[in-house]
């Protein structure tokens, strides 16, 4: 192994059999789930590890199961399971995926439970060989699909829709046809950022409204590495080449990097996610040629600009809402401070299956600074509000612990409607904000005054045209036409949160 690289992934892996309970810095704004994260390398002698630290620098876009296929003389070989990336490997899993190519996906389900059978990279042999597949988004179509190719006789192993385009790619229909993997994208409906892996070759492709993102990197070695996000190539130390296209493919092979459009010109229409800036995305990275960190600081000088409060002091909650803070506090003059600490141990609260589960998991990762608060006039900077109710709790805990008043300022619009392309929202009757004023939810969260950061304001922060963005959980208006929406939830039920 070359120095530096094992020096990264033994500062990263456990090699002792051990399970940390937490081996990543996690966000803590414990309220959805994330989609998923996604690398691949060709060409590069020790493409597992470096694959590895990939899905590691993206751990924050999923934390229930990760894996790695790699190419070894022709053959995809599989390592995968459930937990974080650095419960799931160890040395003597990494050295069994040695090769020259690999692709590593990180997930949270979103279509799809949470079950090995579901972890990613799907592997399968068909009969024109070995292919694996990694997806991050979600179709909103795979019910149609699933069942269209069910109907034929198909046998589906897992409840993922990522399932589905196997099923595809293995269809005569498009397996004898002279693009066969641009043939099944077009049948496609939804987000998908997607990596395949053939015994010769790395294929990614991202859906023509680019709604999550994908980008291309390069080793100084010549070799080329994708991502989800920036922070995974500044961990390989690969070098930015360009964001993956909307409607493009590109090859990765022993000929070096190719590419090609699978939809015509006017079929590219771009609606990237914004809450993947809002929310999702490491303040590190750049998401959609924008700094994830920058966007957030505008969006504060934003939220100050459009609702200033006189107070002693602004406050963060912790993680996520720091960067919008600093732009608040820059805007308004406001002193920056802290008033809670974070533990760096436990998971998100989420995940749980009952409220008062997840109201003890936020209680035990925040702890609020008493001394800091007490009898103070706060300015509280959330990113975002979705059922209100670890936010209720954030908020009395502050009240508790004495101060005189709580401003809460949200450095993002109301979200009052589902999302069908990848972030697993709960059921809209659950989200605050659909059917409640923004005085009502004041009240409900018994916090003195509310605003939220309006749609103008947000997309002010954008670097690309208001119309290059999907907005659907803040505005209701969807890039694309949604049919039956409660049957485009998933292939499972959703969980009533």
């Amino acid at each position: 192994m070359l120095p530096a690289l094992r020096d990264r992934v033994e500062l990263a892996a456990r090699t002792d059999g051990s399970k940390p309970v937490s081996a990543v810095h996690l966000s803590d704004a414990a309220r959805i789930k994330d989609h998923c994260g996604l690398f691949a390398v060709f060409g590069h002698l020790r493409a597992a590890e470096l694959a590895y630290l990939g899905i590691y620098a993206q751990q924050h876009r999923g934390q229930e199961s990760g894996g790695i296929c790699s190419l070894q003389g022709g053959r995809i070989l599989r390592h995968a399971g459930l937990g974080l990336v650095t419960q799931i490997f160890d040395r003597d899993s990494l050295a069994a995926l040695e090769g020259d190519a690999a692709i590593g996906h990180v997930r949270y389900s979103t279509t799809g439970s949470c079950h090995e059978v579901n972890s990613q990279p799907l592997l399968v042999n068909c009969a024109h060989g070995q292919v694996a597949v990694a997806h991050n988004g979600n179709l909103i179509n795979a019910a149609e699909l699933r069942n269209a190719n069910e109907a034929r006789g198909a046998i589906f192993q897992t409840s993922s829709d990522t399932e589905v385009i196997l099923h595809l790619l293995a269809n005569p229909g498009f397996a004898d046809g002279p693009d066969p993997l641009a043939g099944v994208l077009r049948e496609l409906r939804g987000a998908y950022c997607l990596l395949f892996m053939f015994p010769d070759r790395i294929e990614a492709a991202r859906d023509p409204f680019g709604l999550r993102p994908l980008c291309v990197g390069r080793l100084d070695t010549g070799a080329h590495v994708i991502a989800s996000e920036t922070c995974a190539l500044d961990l390989v130390d690969a070098e930015y080449v360009r964001d993956v296209r909307p409607g493009e493919i590109v090859t990765l092979s022993a000929e070096g990097l190719s590419s090609r459009m699978f939809v015509a010109p006017d079929e590219v229409q771009p609606a990237h996610c914004i809450f993947e800036q809002v929310y999702f995305s490491d303040p590190s990275s750049n998401v959609f040629e924008q700094n994830v960190h920058s966007f957030r600081v505008a969006c504060g000088r934003e939220l100050a600009a459009e609702a200033p409060v006189d107070a002693d002091l602004l406050i963060p909650v912790p993680n996520c809402a720091r960067c919008a803070a600093i732009g608040y506090s820059e805007a308004s003059g406001l002193p920056l401070g802290r008033g809670f600490t974070t533990s760096h141990y436990m998971g998100r609260s989420f995940i749980m299956p009952t409220q008062s589960e997840r109201d003890l998991v936020v209680r035990m990762k925040l702890n609020v600074i008493r001394e800091a608060v007490r009898g103070k006039r706060l300015v509280v900077v959330e990113d975002s509000v979705v059922r209100g109710t670890t936010t209720r709790g954030k908020m009395g805990a502050l009240r508790k612990a004495g101060a005189k008043e709580i401003h809460l300022r949200v450095a993002s619009p109301p979200i009052r409607h589902p999302c069908y392309f990848g972030i697993d929202f709960p059921n809209p009757g659950k989200l605050i904000a659909r059917t409640r004023s923004v005085e009502e939810i004041r009240e409900y969260l018994e916090v003195d005054s509310l605003a939220y950061l309006s749609l103008e304001g947000m997309l002010r922060s954008a670097r690309h045209a208001p119309g290059d963005y999907c907005t659907a959980c803040f505005s209701g208006t969807y890039p694309m036409t949604v049919d039956n929406p409660t049957s485009k939830l998933g292939l499972e039920k959703v969980p009533l949160l």
